[in-house]
């Protein structure tokens, strides 16, 4: 006889080895490197409580408005977009409605909401977009789990691990609020929970630590990867350094905020990366304080120095830039230099 929905997910989250095939032995714990593999079966066993295989017990219809999305989970919902989830949309509406149940736990004292999303936040936004976007019937499929907030995390994280839309950022920030919410700062336990090398965890514990002003400097959160991060975190450590990254940040912030704003493509990732690694080896004057470039990525117009004798400003020669252009970005050079305090002393 199948086991009951809430044992199978309570052995699906302690990784019970009795919940794999029948007669096969348990598996041995994978160095990280495999994690792919071990990943893979945790999701095939995620799958099968959803797919029906293993005997449901509880199954809702409900209106996604009544239900709200546990902060604990590393997704960041306000960032979901109708490009982002376009593919589970347009297999919701192929399908008639959402074949995959969420799981959902339910919530005592909140007047506006009767449960709250566990696994399943991308199936919660895309049924809520559709019931807004001419699908008033879709409903919110989901499955009833009785889980405290240790393994609520649990099984939210199993779910994320292989998303490609959850970045390792989101992750990692993630993983330090659980570090201290749940675990009470210990990382050995919370790896032994996660079933995840000590040494991966502390680097994506240590990335959370990078500041947001630091963030800022990329085109998106997104592109914060794990391996290169935790180079800049480690840098960050150095108090002198810190201030000359977070300087180069800012100047990067302003210039990727300027280049969306002519839309030109952001600067890559390795470059923005390269400029702050680089920072701290850099003389204070050496780089120009303010650079203006052109739609095609050409440097225009450069703030060459700026000190009490005087601001020099370079116009570069096949840059393609009108003169119209040339004066706004001097005009943008100016209000730059003033907002850091380095402006024409008048």
């Amino acid at each position: 006889m199948a086991r009951r929905q809430s044992d199978y997910l309570a052995a699906l989250l302690a990784g019970d080895p009795a919940e794999t095939d029948a007669g096969a032995p348990p598996a041995p714990p994978a160095p990280e490197r495999t994690r792919g593999s071990t990943l893979l079966n945790r999701e095939t066993a995620l799958a099968r409580v959803t797919s029906g295989e293993v005997r449901q017990v509880t199954q809702l219809l409900l209106d996604p408005a009544r239900v709200r999305v546990w902060p604990g989970n590393a997704r960041s919902y306000r960032h979901l977009t109708e490009e982002g989830c376009r593919e589970l949309i347009d297999s919701i509406i192929a399908e008639g409605g959402q074949k995959v149940p969420a799981v959902v736990r339910r919530v005592d004292g909140d007047p506006a909401h009767d449960f709250e999303v566990i696994a399943g936040t991308r199936r919660h936004w895309s049924i809520s977009w559709l019931r807004a976007h001419s699908y008033p019937e879709m409903q919110f499929v989901a499955q009833i789990a009785n889980l405290d907030d240790e393994a609520a995390f649990r099984l939210a994280d199993l779910e994320n691990r292989a998303r490609k839309d959850v970045s390792d950022l989101e992750r990692a920030r993630n993983y330090a609020e659980a570090l201290k919410t749940h675990y009470g700062n210990h990382l050995t336990r919370m790896a032994e929970r996660l079933k995840v090398s000590k040494g991966w965890l502390s680097k994506m514990v240590k990335v959370a630590q990078i500041p947001d002003a630091v963030i800022a400097a990329f085109s998106s959160p997104a592109d914060v990867q794990l391996k290169p991060a935790y180079t800049l975190a480690q840098a960050l450590d150095d108090k002198t350094a810190a201030k000359a990254i977070q300087g180069a940040a800012r100047e990067l912030a302003r210039e990727q905020g300027a280049r969306r704003d002519r839309d030109a493509a952001p600067y890559p990732a390795a470059d923005v990366l390269r400029r702050l690694l680089n920072a701290p080896n850099d003389p204070a004057d050496s780089a120009p304080p303010f650079t203006w470039a052109t739609p095609h990525g050409r440097p225009g117009l450069s703030v060459q120095s700026s000190n009490r004798q005087g601001v020099t400003i370079r116009l570069h020669a096949g840059s393609g830039a009108g003169t119209d252009e040339l004066v706004d970005a001097l005009r943008q050079a100016l209000a730059h230099l003033e907002a850091q305090g380095r402006g024409l002393k008048r």
